[in-house]
């Protein structure tokens, strides 16, 4: 029997090491030296075909294992190394690029630039908000209870991971409310701005998006009121539009403030506005109120002895106002036709 599993161990190293050259190593599976392993066992005392049946099994076992390696080697083998670092196929030369004089600005980029340089110099620091992130920034830190109607109005998209595409810039304010608390107790103020992309699960049409841009404020001291955020907006506004407005303020629910709003602006002129009518035109423009208490005390701020405001809306709806834009899908088409007019 010890004769019969030596025989055993070196086919097991005479199969290996042709596995290890072999530019087609499944094929082993079928040599002759395996099958006469198996053969064999018919004709051994009953007594000892168990204890070599196992062998030739675990023969076979390792033999499937270095097959399935030398295979993966072979394949990464065929793969042709590339310098991911090169800006194109050094193998090719240099890209026929088109000069750069032939590219202009997204008018998106453009207007998200103009929004915050208006911030910036009314003292707001400026934030890009992030493209993923978490149920609790995106919900737990704002007020929203779990399973709240609410959160109903906000429904986004998810990973299998749990992470979730923010709905709203609003994801950022607790992360600016902590980075702002020693400020604010060393007797400063919290003032900053986010910015950029979310997402809604929306069906798209000519006044939905499934992807678009929005603005959000926020604004923490130990005196702050409506009154200042009213001033705050009217400013921004009319410095966006370059004249002066009026500007009116409608009741609006939103978990994270207390009492919310709507932000009214009358038309301006230069969207069509006429300021002389009888009665004016009006513009509902953002989203804003008084940062609800369990807001600030989710980012550890005492509410007995700071208060705030905040607001947001949306870039892509500016955008449209300002030049007289029919259709929001035209700023995710890349149509050329429609780019060329903000040239």
């Amino acid at each position: 029997m010890i004769k019969v599993m030596q025989s055993i161990e070196d086919i097991r190293k005479n199969l290996l090491a042709q596995v290890a050259s072999s530019d087609n190593p499944s094929e082993l599976l079928k040599a002759p030296e395996l099958k006469q392993l198996y053969d064999k066992i018919k004709t051994l005392p009953t007594g000892g075909r168990s204890a070599y049946g196992r062998s030739v099994n675990e023969l076979r076992k390792t033999l499937e294992l270095a097959i399935v390696a030398r295979e993966a080697e072979l394949e990464d083998s065929t793969v042709e190394p590339i310098d991911i670092t090169a800006p194109w196929d050094i193998n090719t030369g240099h890209l026929n690029l088109l000069p750069t004089e032939y590219g202009t600005e997204h008018p998106l980029s453009r207007e998200i630039e103009n929004v915050v340089d208006i911030f910036t110099r009314m003292g707001f620091e400026a934030v890009e908000s992030r493209q993923i992130d978490d149920d609790e920034h995106m919900f737990g830190t704002l007020n929203f209870p779990e399973d709240h109607p609410a959160r109903d109005s906000y429904d986004t998209f998810h990973t299998e991971e749990d992470f979730i595409s923010p709905a709203h810039t609003s994801t950022m304010q607790n992360r600016i409310l902590k980075a702002g608390k020693t400020k604010l107790e060393a007797g400063g103020q919290i003032a900053a701005i986010s910015y950029g992309r979310v997402f809604r699960n929306e069906d798209v049409d000519a006044t939905h998006e499934h992807t678009f841009y929005q603005c959000e404020g926020v604004f923490v001291s130990s005196d702050a009121t409506l009154g200042q955020m009213l001033g705050t907006l009217r400013s921004f506004f009319e410095t966006y539009y370059e004249q002066k407005l009026k500007i009116k303020t409608q009741p609006s629910y939103f978990p994270f403030v207390e009492p919310g709003l709507e932000f009214v602006i009358e038309k301006p002129t230069v969207l069509g506005g006429n300021p002389l009518s009888s009665g004016g035109e009006w513009l509902e423009m953002l989203g804003c109120g008084m940062i609800h208490p369990n807001v600030l005390k989710a980012a550890g701020i005492d509410t007995e002895k700071y208060r705030g405001f905040a607001w947001g809306g949306g870039i892509d709806r500016l955008v449209m106002l300002k030049y007289g834009i029919e259709d929001l899908r035209h700023f995710e088409s890349g149509k050329l036709q429609f780019l060329r007019k903000f040239v």
